[in-house]
Parts: C-alpha cells; structure tokens; sequence
C-alpha cells in the first residue's frame, strides 16, 4: 500500500508503556522504540533522513532496523 501525507496512527500501540509519547507518536531513536525492547517502526517522517518517509529512504531505513534487530535476537 502507497500513500502521501499521512500521518501515524496506532492505536493498537496504547497499551504498550512507552512505545508513544502524550501525542501518540512513536518513542523512536533512529526507528527503534527506546522504551520496547525488539519493537521498530519504518516509514516515519524524519525517522533518519528526509527520505525515511519515501520510497527513496524507507529501504535503506528497513535493512538498518532489521541488522540491527538481528543482531539483537543473536544475543539472545
């Protein structure tokens, strides 16, 4: 699915503690959730880049956040 001028809605993140701040937006650094551990989120604006937001960015934002979740379950 493709869109434009969106903006993140999900709700089905409330009840997760700190996975959105007072405005439900996604607690994010660099597309990882800060406050749960293994959650991620692709595609926002600004997530890394201006282009994390576009089909340009959102690919190079996506093989980041999953090396890095990866390298997260190796640890395990």
């Amino acid at each position: 699915m493709l869109a434009t001028g969106y903006r993140p809605d999900l709700p089905y993140l409330t009840g997760l503690d700190s996975a959105l701040d007072a405005d439900r937006n996604p607690r994010h650094r660099e597309g990882l959730a800060t406050g749960v551990p293994g959650l991620a989120f692709v595609g926002l604006e600004w997530q890394r880049s201006l282009s994390s937001n576009s089909l340009r960015g959102v690919g190079r934002d996506v093989e980041r956040i999953a090396r890095r979740l990866a390298a997260r379950l190796a640890r395990r």
